[in-house]
């Protein structure tokens, strides 16, 4: 795809959650494969397909840093775009995570740049929020959770790569800004105007914290225990809440806050294949198998309506 100056001005940092939602495919489609329930091959193509847009994403938002600093300093100051920032950091945590059992040594790089860069990220936004002069409790939105997602990662595929102590440092981190975010996410849509329409779809991030607070738990104490069990049913609740406003979410109009849809899902149909795996409770493995189908749906209706924004010059333009 070829950019004008102007739009590519505009290309927007939150374009990475596309990349988190093609990895959440590809690691669904993958422990399936392992797991016996699907072949190989997609979850080949979905790793493959997921690196060109990786690659593709970083080199357009690098050359914006480039031509347009004023832009992208904007963006990690203004109280919504920031907490996209992380997603440059989680997409290679989840490039890492991905490539674990197909290539390790790139696996454990592009994890190591990824947990850097997010424990880099964490810092500077979390020093912005305490500091902050501007942010009033109707900024707040589950984008938020963004930062915390991605400490909750880094033990996915940390336990192959780190020492135990430092992936259960980035999951403390993880779980208790998950806690703390959470009781100012319901304060804030219980007692204040409802979230604007284009941001509706990012309630589907209140899925992501536990789903991947239970991969990462049970991938580090290696069994099911009362905590893992909590996050798992935590994650399993929000995601029927969430089901149960199908029809709200309908409505909305196509916006890149779509792709907020896609990583939590994953990250669920991971989450539940798992618990499939680890419980043996076949109602667990016919749930996540359900998951995957409407997981691919999602992932096919997104690409489809981003490629059509896109070609109508909607994706990089100056919010209306």
């Amino acid at each position: 795809m070829s950019f004008s100056s102007n739009r590519l001005e505009f290309c927007p940092i939150s374009l990475f959650a596309l990349v988190m939602g093609l990895s959440g495919l590809s690691l669904a489609w993958s422990l399936g494969a392992r797991l016996g329930l699907f072949p190989g091959a997609p979850a080949l193509v979905s790793i493959a397909v997921t690196l060109v847009a990786l690659v593709g994403i970083l080199a357009v938002y690098g050359v914006k840093l480039l031509r347009h600093p004023a832009r992208v300093r904007e963006e990690l100051h203004h109280p919504i775009r920031m907490s996209f920032f992380p997603t440059v950091s989680i997409s290679f945590v989840l490039a890492g995570t991905m490539l674990l059992h197909v290539a390790p040594v790139a696996s454990f790089w592009l994890w190591a740049v990824g947990t850097a860069g997010q424990l880099a990220f964490v810092l500077l936004i979390l020093s912005f929020w305490i500091h902050h002069d501007t942010f009033e409790i109707q900024h707040f939105n589950p984008a938020w959770f963004i930062p915390v997602v991605g400490n909750v990662l880094v033990p996915v595929a940390g336990v192959a790569h780190a020492p135990a102590e430092l992936n259960w440092f980035f999951f403390s981190v993880g779980v208790m800004f998950w806690l703390v975010l959470l009781a100012i996410l319901f304060y804030r849509v219980f007692f204040h105007p409802p979230l604007p329409e284009r941001l509706m779809p990012t309630l589907f991030i209140l899925i992501a914290p536990p789903a991947v607070s239970f991969l990462a738990y049970v991938k580090l104490t290696g069994g099911l225990d009362p905590f893992a069990r909590f996050a798992f049913y935590s994650a399993l609740f929000l995601t029927l809440l969430l089901f149960t406003q199908a029809r709200r979410f309908a409505r909305l109009p196509f916006a890149l806050s779509w792709w907020a849809y896609s990583f939590p899902l994953a990250a669920m149909t991971v989450a539940t294949l798992t618990m499939s795996d680890m419980s043996g409770f076949a109602f667990f493995r016919y749930l996540g198998l359900a998951l995957h189908v409407v997981l691919n749906a999602v992932i096919a209706l997104l690409l489809v309506k981003t490629l059509v924004a896109a070609r109508a010059g909607k994706v990089c333009a100056p919010e209306g």
